[in-house]
C-alpha cells in the first residue's frame, strides 16, 4: 500500500510502532523495519551514547529505515537530537514539548521531523516550523495521554495541515487502520499491539496482562496535576487513585511511580509497577512476530480498503 507517508520515508507499509520508553529498544525497532514498517527507538531518558548503542545494534537487523524518539524533556535531550544527526537517522518523532531548537539542524542533516502533537493548534505550529508529518494522538493511547478522542482529533488535524497525518491512539488491527485512513490519515502508529510481539523485551508477566485485558481494565491516573498517564489498573494504581482522592502533592504522587516502568518491564511486577497499555488492549489476544502482526494488519486492511493506494 502506497500513501504519502511510505513515499516520503521509503517504507513498504505505513505502520509506525511507538517510540515507548522502556519497551522501544534496538529488537523490537529494528523487526518492525525490517519487516516493512517504521521501527522507532526510544530516546526516553537514556543518555546519548546509549542510543547510539541501541541505534547500531537495530542496524545489525536490518538495512531499512529506521526512527528515534526524542523526548524533550530529557535532561540528555539535546545530546540524543545531535546523535539522531551523527548516526544518519532518516526520522524523529518527538514528544514530551517541542522540539524548535533543533528544527534547523535536523533539516539541514536532512532528518524530518514528525511531532506527536493532542490538538489542532499544536498541529498547526508545527506545519509551520517545517514538520514533515504530524502524529495526531488521541487519548485512547496507552501512556502520557491528551483529552482527545483519536476519531475526533484525526480529522480535524487532516482539516487544519497540509502535511501527511499519522494516526495514533486507539488502534490495534485492520479495521482500526482502515478507519483511520476514512478519516484521512496517510499511516497509522500502534503501541498497544507491539508490547506483545515476539521481539518486545517485556517481561512475560506484563505481556500476560496485556492478553488478558478487558476493555475496562484500563484507567488513567495524573489528572490531578495535568500529566494523565492511561495504564492497567494493578494494586499501584489503586494506591494512586487513593493518594489523588485524597489530595496528596504531586510529589508524594510522583514518589509512588519512581521506577515503576522499569519494574514493570524488565522485573515483571505487575503489581507495583507501570503497566501503560491502551484501551485496545482488550482487542489483543496473542502474542505474535512483528512480521506476523503487520502482514496481518495489512491483510485485512485491504479486505475492508481494497487493494489500492492512498496518495
Amino acid at each position: 500500500m502506497k500513501t504519502q507517508i511510505t513515499e516520503l520515508l521509503n517504507i513498504e507499509y505505513p505502520i509506525f510502532q511507538g517510540g515507548m520508553a522502556w519497551v522501544a529498544e534496538h529488537s523490537l525497532a529494528g523487526a518492525v523495519s525490517k519487516a516493512g514498517g517504521l521501527g522507532i527507538i526510544a530516546g526516553a531518558n537514556a543518555p546519548a551514547d546509549v542510543v547510539r548503542k541501541e541505534i547500531q545494534m537495530a542496524r545489525e537487523i536490518t538495512d531499512k529505515p529506521i526512527g528515534v524518539n526524542v523526548m524533550l524533556l530529557s535532561p540528555y535531550a539535546d545530546e540524543v537530537a545531535q546523535v539522531v544527526v551523527e548516526e544518519k537517522i532518516p526520522v524523529v518523532t518527538t514528544g514530551a514539548g517541542s522540539p524548535e531548537k533543533y528544527i534547523s539542524m535536523w533539516q539541514e542533516a536532512d532528518v524530518k521531523f514528525i511531532p506527536v502533537v493532542a490538538s489542532v493548534a499544536l498541529a498547526k505550529r508545527m506545519e509551520r516550523y517545517g514538520a514533515s508529518a504530524v502524529i495526531a494522538e488521541g487519548c485512547e493511547s496507552g501512556g502520557h495521554i491528551g483529552s482527545h478522542t483519536t476519531i475526533s482529533l484525526v480529522p480535524q488535524v487532516v482539516d487544519a495541515v497540509n502535511i501527511p497525518v499519522i494516526a495514533a491512539g486507539g488502534i490495534a488491527d485492520g479495521r482500526g487502520m482502515a478507519a483511520a485512513f476514512m478519516l484521512g490519515a496517510s499511516a497509522v502508529q500502534m503501541g498497544t499491539r507491539f508490547l506483545v510481539a515476539d521481539e518486545s523485551i517485556i517481561h512475560d508477566n506484563y505481556k500476560d496482562r496485556v492478553i488478558r485485558a478487558k476493555d475496562i481494565d484500563t484507567e488513567v491516573t495524573g489528572m490531578s496535576h495535568g500529566h494523565p498517564v492511561r495504564q492497567l489498573r494493578n494494586k499501584m494504581t489503586r494506591e494512586y487513585a487513593k493518594l489523588e482522592k485524597e489530595g496528596a502533592s504531586f510529589e508524594e504522587l510522583e514518589h509512588l511511580t519512581l521506577g515503576a516502568l522499569r519494574k514493570a518491564v524488565i522485573e515483571g511486577n505487575v503489581d507495583d509497577g507501570t503497566l501503560m497499555a491502551g484501551q485496545i488492549a482488550g482487542l489483543v489476544k496473542e502474542r505474535m512476530s512483528c512480521k506476523d502482526i503487520i502482514e496481518e494488519i495489512m491483510s485485512d486492511t485491504k479486505k475492508l480498503l481494497g487493494d489500492k493506494d492512498f496518495l
